[in-house]
C-alpha cells in the first residue's frame, strides 16, 4: 500500500506488532532509521512522515494537532489490522496521545499501548514560553536555546528560509495545544523522560499517569531533551522490553478474539 504518511524501512510481513512512531518538532521519519535493528524481530517500525519535510516538502505543514489527527488517522487505519502501539517524542507524544484518544473513542482500532517520551503530560502547561510566533531572528534564537537544531542549519539563511515554515508549524502544534477534558484512556501508558531534560522534568512526565485508567509505568533515561539520541542504545533496550510485553499480550488477545468468533460462528 502506498502511503505518504508512512515510511517502513524494514517491512516485516510476519510482524506480530506494529510500532507507529511520531517524530519531534522539526523531525521526520528518518529520526527512527535503524530502530528495527535494535527492537524485537516481531515488531514492524512504521515511521510517520508529517507534511512539509523531505519527500513531502511541497505540502503545507500542519500547525494544529486536531487538523493533523483528522488527516493522519484515515491514512494509518489500513495498517492497524494487527496489534499496534503508538510512540511519540516531544511534539510526537502529543500527536500520539490525541490519536489514541480518537481511536479509543471510535472503538474499532485500539492500541495495545501508548508510549510517550520527552513531553510534559498533555493536561499540563509547557515549562517554557512559546516561540512559534516570534519574528525570524528571535525565533532562530529560540531554536538555538532549545538545542535541537544544528548550528550549521540555524546559520544557513537559505536553508532556514526553506524549513522555517515547517518548524513554526510543528512548534505551534506543540506550543499552542489546549487540553480538553475527555474520558481517560483505557490502554496502558509508558512514559520516558530525560534526567536532565529542562522541558519535561520527572513530575511532568509522571503526570501522564493521570490520563489513563490502564496501567502506567515511567522510566527516566540519562541525558537532556533528546535522550532518545544521546542514550539511544539504553533507550531502545528499555523500549524492547516493553514491546515484548505488549506483543505477547496482543497475540493472546487476538487468539481469544478468534476463539470467540469461532464459537459464535
Amino acid at each position: 500500500m502506498s502511503n505518504s504518511w508512512l515510511q517502513i524501512q524494514s517491512p516485516n510481513p510476519d510482524a506480530s506488532l506494529r510500532l507507529f512512531c511520531f517524530p519531534f518538532a522539526g523531525g521526520s521519519a528518518q529520526a527512527f532509521k535503524g530502530w528495527s535493528d535494535s527492537l524485537p524481530k516481531g515488531v514492524e517500525v512504521c515511521a510517520v512522515q508529517f507534511p512539509g519535510r523531505e519527500m513531502r516538502q511541497r505540502e503545507t505543514p500542519i500547525s494544529d494537532v486536531h487538523v493533523m489527527i483528522e488527516a493522519l488517522a484515515p491514512a494509518l487505519v489500513p495498517w492497524m489490522d494487527r496489534p499496534f502501539v503508538l510512540f511519540g517524542h516531544s511534539m510526537g507524544a502529543l500527536v500520539a496521545y490525541e490519536l489514541a484518544r480518537k481511536l479509543e473513542h471510535e472503538g474499532r482500532y485500539v492500541p495495545e499501548g501508548l508510549i510517550v517520551s520527552g513531553r510534559v503530560a498533555a493536561h499540563r502547561s509547557l515549562t517554557r514560553d512559546a516561540i512559534n510566533h516570534l519574528p525570524s531572528d528571535e525565533f532562530i534564537d529560540g531554536l538555538r536555546r532549545l538545542n535541537g537544531t544544528p548550528e550549521e542549519v540555524l546559520s544557513d539563511k537559505g536553508l532556514m528560509s526553506l524549513i522555517e515554515p515547517m518548524l513554526r508549524a510543528d512548534l505551534a502544534v506543540h506550543e499552542n495545544y489546549v487540553f480538553t477534558e475527555e474520558p481517560r484512556l483505557q490502554c496502558d501508558v509508558l512514559a520516558f523522560g530525560g534526567l536532565r531534560d529542562s522541558e519535561a522534568g520527572r513530575g511532568d512526565v509522571e503526570a501522564w499517569r493521570e490520563l489513563t485508567d490502564g496501567g502506567f509505568s515511567m522510566q527516566m533515561m540519562p541525558g537532556e531533551h533528546f535522550f532518545i539520541r544521546s542514550a539511544q542504545g539504553m533507550f531502545l533496550r528499555a523500549l524492547s522490553i516493553e514491546l515484548r510485553r505488549m506483543m505477547s499480550r496482543g497475540v493472546r488477545a487476538s487468539v481469544e478474539r478468534e476463539a470467540v468468533e469461532t464459537i459464535h460462528g
